[in-house]
């Protein structure tokens, strides 16, 4: 019994002694040390948490331990936790190095970490730690950046910074790297300084830390308002335009806020064509044709595109031939036959037809009859043609005249004229004699029907006393009708018999006969006419008043 009692307390005694020891010697060989008790890493970057250990001389060491600190008390040992697992390293070793790493780091893992190890010595276990208060700080810090304003109009001044909430602890004076759409964009203190924003500054911006050019911060985006710019027209089909085809003009712009109103217009027309960011032409014509521009507008300005020239083919139109010299074509002279169409392309051949001949005159706009002949007139036109078809002009008539024909029918002319005075002189004259006759005989009766006949014998011939002609019917030469208009008289002398009518006009019918004087003398018959006679019919429809004059 008591050799135990000795036997135990010698044991605890020795206990009592290591512990002892262990005490004392933590208090002056059994050592940790953290290098950095405070550490600023980026997130998503990794970091080391240098640590060293000391202990005495005769001790190994058994198991090293890192252990988060949260909860105050070592039973965290991250090693063992999921949140790290693949991103601690134990870069240490049991000798003396404790460093630990942790890659992609993540804002959760901002706490303190402390390290503690196992020893062995004279066969028993002996544990050290440093007192609770002390340890590593780790603080995971992101990158951010911040704009004076997120929405801005084009031209107005806007500031970029980016920073971290506190300085990293391995760079306290970053130079900072930005991006814009994740592309690289320059090196540039912060805060960036834009002084007059354009619509081209507007995106996604993000920065980065020299050293760390793979830790982007979170992006922050610039939207920039600005009226509408780039304003294009297209053309649906992009080739040639034929009349009677459909063509489409699409109307597109870049603008923020986007384009509210689109119209299109027609170079010098006032009025609008049509609203709408798509104006369709479903059957083009000629008319048509010319440039478009459309008008793109938002709540800051309206703008016109530039304009686009719409170019409408087709087949030749309008085809008309002019003659030149214009008036009459002489035999043997020049004339040239022009023939003018409108075509888009331009015409490209010009053939000259001669109706009623099947083969072509000639080819060219122009046509050149250098001599032309009577058997050169006839019906003439052409035809114009390019690539989308062909026309025919109108006919044109050509009349070849003779070079004779112009002085006779000048010729003509004066005959006709001459002869016409000729008997217009011969009348007056006749009439300015008729007064004067020496053998006259004037008889006046009643007509049938209210009316009555006034005649007057002149004597046309110098004849004896005795001389008698009889008048053979079958020997009239001619027969001249005469038109007399009278004028109304009042007491006037007249060497006949006379019939005073009211006053009014009248035309009266006159008619002279002349006979053959060489006919032989023939009795004649008590009261026949003298055949030499020249006699005068003047048809009066009132009442007669009759008063015979004598001769003197």
């Amino acid at each position: 019994m008591v050799g135990n009692a000795k036997m135990a307390l010698r044991t605890a005694g020795s206990v009592i002694v290591v512990f002892i020891l262990s005490v004392s010697g933590g208090l002056g060989q059994f050592n940790v040390t953290y290098t950095k008790t405070s550490i600023f890493a980026l997130k998503g970057s990794s970091v080391d948490l240098p640590c060293s250990y000391t202990y005495p001389s005769g001790y190994t060491v058994g198991t090293t331990q890192w252990h988060y600190w949260k909860y105050r008390q070592y039973n965290n040992e991250i090693k063992h936790r999921s949140e790290y697992s693949g991103r601690v390293e134990y870069r240490g070793n049991k000798i003396n190095d404790c460093t630990l790493r942790i890659r992609n780091l993540r804002e959760w893992d901002s706490g303190e970490y402390r390290f503690r190890y196992e020893t062995i010595a004279h066969d028993t276990w002996s544990y050290i730690w440093r007192p609770a208060s002390g340890g590593v700080t780790l603080s995971v810090t992101d990158l951010k950046v911040w704009l004076t304003s997120t929405m801005v109009t084009e031209g107005s001044p806007v500031t970029l910074t980016c920073r971290t909430i506190s300085p990293l602890s391995d760079n306290t004076n970053p130079t900072y790297i930005w991006y814009k759409n994740r592309q690289y964009l320059q090196y540039n203190s912060s805060p960036w300084y834009i002084y007059s924003v354009s619509s081209d500054d507007a995106g996604s911006y993000s920065c980065a830390v020299k050293g760390h050019e793979d830790l982007h911060s979170p992006e922050v985006t610039l939207t920039v308002r600005y009226k509408p710019k780039n304003i294009l027209v297209s053309i649906s089909p992009s080739g040639e335009i034929v009349e009677g085809s459909s063509v489409t003009l699409t109307c597109s712009s870049d603008a923020n806020p986007p384009v509210q109103t689109y119209t299109w217009y027609k170079r010098n027309v006032t009025t609008p064509k049509a609203p709408g960011q798509i104006y369709n032409i479903s059957y083009i014509r000629l008319e048509d044709s010319g440039e478009y521009y459309c008008e793109a507008g938002n709540k800051y300005e309206l703008i016109n595109s530039s304009s686009v020239f719409v170019n409408v083919q087709y087949r030749p139109k309008n085809t008309s031939v002019s003659v030149n010299p214009s008036g009459e074509i002489v035999e043997h002279s020049s004339v040239n036959l022009t023939c003018n169409s409108d075509a888009n392309p331009p015409v490209q051949k010009y053939t000259w037809f001669k109706k009623t001949v099947i083969s072509p005159k000639a080819f060219g706009q122009i046509y050149s009859i250098t001599n032309i002949r009577s058997e050169d007139s006839g019906e003439y036109y052409c035809e114009a043609q390019n690539e989308k078809g062909a026309s025919n002009s109108t006919v044109r008539l050509i009349i070849v005249s003779g070079k004779q024909t112009s002085s006779i029918k000048i010729a003509v002319g004066i005959t006709v004229v001459a002869l016409v005075l000729i008997l217009l002189f011969t009348f007056l004259w006749f009439r300015k004699r008729a007064p004067k006759s020496t053998d006259t005989r004037d008889t006046a009766e009643d007509g049938q029907g209210g009316s009555s006949h006034l005649y007057d014998t002149i004597s046309g011939m110098a004849m004896t006393p005795n001389a008698v002609q009889t008048v053979d019917t079958d020997e009239e030469e001619n027969i001249h009708y005469d038109s007399v208009h009278f004028s109304p008289f009042r007491n006037q002398e007249v060497s006949m018999y006379s019939t005073v009518q009211l006053p009014n006009k009248e035309i009266q019918y006159t008619v002279v006969k002349f006979k053959h004087l060489g006919v032989a003398p023939q009795p004649a018959a008590h009261g026949a006419e003298d055949p030499s006679a020249i006699y005068s019919t003047i048809n009066k429809p009132r009442t007669w008043a009759h008063e015979e004059l004598e001769n003197p």
